[in-house]
């Protein structure tokens, strides 16, 4: 079982929306939570698993089709290879390339649903595959920013389809289910059915949001809106009579806010945010038609009421998940959300036994990400 040895956690404000925006802050982030990382472990961090969360991230699905040879000819695994790499040829306009390829099912002569065609006999071979394309400038810059911190991508991949590797089991990628992973800036959107990614997309909105709505609708500080959104916020039918006497951060000036004005201001914009998954979730028809319900990570999933509320929203089953399976550094990393972090490094792990360009959960990945923490592939 893994072990997580070194956490480094650093506020990054040269990113917005999962996007660099800033090179010299996001370096300036970055070399800290390494440093924080190599401190708390002994160990020197020097590859890396970068996850990418940017709205730029967009996904398509994709056919490919080859011819294999004779009736008496058996699939082999370069045949498997090639026709993954026809259903890869999509034309895509000249600032956008393939970040990875989720290859979903396979068809042998017209034979449906195949998962593995290898030692199978044919003569024509098809693979529908999921194809999850990013910005190009987008990923340079993020390439630029590991370049000057001496970090060497792995691989990229994208935060909610890793967070899915570390909250979701069999049983739940089999029947159907949707990982929301709610972030600062972002929210990503990851559809698992069959065993295979069937969807995915990343949203301009997170949780960060509702503390901008906090400061605005109450009238306070940044800081005060951050600090009553994570300890009195709430999506649950509470006692909307309360009213919270908070010292603000910047007047130092004693106010009273009211529960009721709070948890509208929040519910507002959850809603807004749960309107927009259930719109992605429409674009493959399973709004409202997952058995296994929806998974909740990142830290906007730790509001209070969240699952009842998106029970409501989405007319689906939901619950907050939380990675796990490894040991260390439980207390710092076994939360919401680090479930995408978490996430990155088993797959950075996994690329120890696997072949070159070949990510966990049978993806054709290009190699590389961003992560807000390093907790990967550690070195003497």
């Amino acid at each position: 079982m893994p072990s997580i040895i070194g956490v480094g956690r650093v506020p990054n404000v040269g990113m917005r929306k999962g996007q660099v925006v800033d090179i010299e802050e996001v370096v300036q982030a970055l070399t800290k939570a390494v440093d924080e990382a190599e401190r708390i472990s002994g160990y020197a961090v020097d590859r890396a698993t970068i996850g990418v969360g940017g709205s730029n991230v967009v996904s398509i699905n994709s056919k490919g089709v080859i011819a294999v040879g004779g009736v008496d000819k058996e699939i082999e695994p370069e045949d498997v290879h090639r026709v993954e790499e026809a259903a890869a040829v999509v034309q895509l306009p000249p600032n956008r390339e393939i970040l990875q390829v989720f290859p979903r099912n396979y068809r042998l002569d017209g034979q449906d649903n195949i998962k593995d065609p290898v030692g199978m006999s044919g003569v024509r071979l098809e693979v529908d595959a999921h194809i999850v394309t990013v910005s190009t400038p987008a990923l340079k810059n993020v390439e630029r920013c590991l370049l000057n911190t001496g970090i060497q991508a792995s691989q990229f991949v994208v935060n909610v389809i890793a967070a899915g590797q570390v909250v979701l089991d069999k049983k739940q990628k089999e029947n159907g289910t949707a990982v929301i992973d709610i972030g600062s800036a972002t929210t990503g959107v990851a559809v698992f059915e069959e065993g295979e990614l069937l969807h995915t997309s990343v949203l301009p909105v997170g949780s960060g949001h509702v503390t901008n709505d906090l400061a605005i609708g109450l009238k306070t500080d940044l800081d005060t809106a951050e600090h009553i959104k994570k300890t009195l916020g709430s999506l649950a039918g509470d006692d909307k009579s309360k009213v919270h006497k908070i010292t603000e951060k910047d007047s130092k000036n004693e106010r009273a806010f009211k529960q009721k004005e709070i948890d509208m201001i929040i519910k507002a914009r959850m809603s807004e945010i749960l309107k927009m998954v259930n719109t992605e979730l429409k674009k493959v028809d399973r709004a409202g038609k997952l058995p296994g319900g929806i998974v909740l990570v990142g830290g906007g999933s730790n509001l209070n009421g969240i699952e009842d509320f998106s029970k409501q929203a989405l007319s689906l089953n939901a619950k907050v998940a939380k990675p796990s399976n490894f040991t260390g550094i439980i207390d710092s990393a076994g939360k919401p959300e680090y479930s995408a972090a978490v996430g990155l490094m088993m797959g950075d792990l996994n690329l120890g036994y696997q072949t070159p360009g070949w990510s966990f959960d049978r993806s054709i990945s290009k190699s590389t990400s961003f992560i807000k923490t390093l907790i990967n592939r550690f070195r003497p």
